[in-house]
């Protein structure tokens, strides 16, 4: 029986408790969240003693492993301070902002003989396993597209929405990258523009754009949209990868092949019950010894892209890697 401690009250905690509450081989001891109100009520909510804050929790030597699902500006703190209590850890994605400090976390769980798991649900989801399956059909790919514009108005200020919690739009939204890094290997450089749109309430942003090239070492381009917030009109979620036999196609969960005036369209798995998946992968890892479908050097991998993004963006420069 492992005994979790939960840091966090929002969408992802949610889900993650409800993952917990029905594995048989884990019981959750406590939460902690930002704000005494929404604690004490997720607390209610699922039957959960709470702690004033994520430090009690973490000192709570009874705990195994942490799962940090709160803003994204704390991960890192929480995760080296989880791991410094000899806790295994469980993380969002982001594994932190600064994805300088992502070698020294790492190194930090090995030192510990700990784990170190962050959440890529987006590598377990239908979309991600349809590619997989069928992308040898398409032929050799050249060049990808993906965009997600979400049309969001803030009525009140949101973290998600904070210049400072959220973090760079393609560090906080890494998965948009670990997508093709898994898909493609290794990126030779990249470039970058974005656009914000300050709100009246000071630290936080409307909306947001930014659009980035990322040139892999085999070749492919592939070029990452990212937007949200109110100055979008409509919202859309569509992938592309184009191949010299044909192009796979994902509006939201929908996939088909084209190959000229020919579309097939092809089955693609629901996102229910991703967070489940993630956890009952650990769970199996700490239990029974079976190996993760991610690893941490490839999320960490990810974020130094995406740091080479913002280096990009900010210096209006073509920008490599090594």
């Amino acid at each position: 029986m492992l005994r979790v401690g939960l840091v966090g009250t929002g969408y992802a905690a949610q889900r993650r408790a409800e993952s917990f509450l029905q594995h048989p081989f884990t019981t959750i001891v406590a939460v902690a969240g930002n704000t005494p109100a929404k604690t004490m009520s997720f607390s209610k909510t699922y039957g959960i003693p709470y702690v004033s804050s994520w430090q009690d929790l973490i000192e709570d030597t009874t705990i195994d492993l942490v799962c940090i699902s709160n803003v994204n500006k704390e991960h890192g703190t929480i995760v080296r301070a989880a791991l410094q209590a000899d806790k295994h850890v469980i993380v969002e994605y982001p594994l932190t902002i600064y994805p300088q400090e992502a070698d020294e976390l790492l190194q930090l769980a090995r030192s510990r003989n700990k784990l170190l798991h962050v959440e890529h649900i987006e590598i377990l989801g239908g979309v991600h396993q349809a590619i997989k399956k069928y992308l040898p059909e398409i032929g050799e790919p050249f060049l990808a597209r993906y965009s997600t514009i979400t049309l969001k108005s803030q009525l009140t200020p949101n973290w998600t929405f904070n210049y400072s919690c959220y973090g760079y739009p393609f560090i906080a939204a890494v998965s948009r990258i670990t997508r093709f890094t898994d898909l493609f290997g290794k990126v030779d450089s990249v470039t970058c523009y974005s656009r914000f749109w300050d709100s009246p309430h000071p630290g936080y942003f409307s909306s947001c754009y930014c659009q980035a090239q990322l040139s892999f070492k085999n070749g492919i381009l592939v070029c990452l949209t990212l937007g949200k917030g109110d100055e979008f009109k409509s919202s859309e979620r569509v992938l592309e990868i184009y191949g010299n036999r044909g192009t796979l196609k994902f509006e939201g969960e929908k996939g088909k092949i084209i190959r000229g005036s020919e579309e097939t369209e092809i089955e693609v798995a629901g996102r229910r019950g991703l967070f489940y998946k993630d956890t009952e992968a650990v769970i199996d890892y700490l239990t029974q010894g079976k190996p993760l479908y991610f690893t941490p050097e490839a999320s960490i991998y990810a974020l130094k892209v995406a740091e080479a993004i913002q280096k990009a963006d900010q210096t209006k420069s073509l920008v490599f890697l090594p």
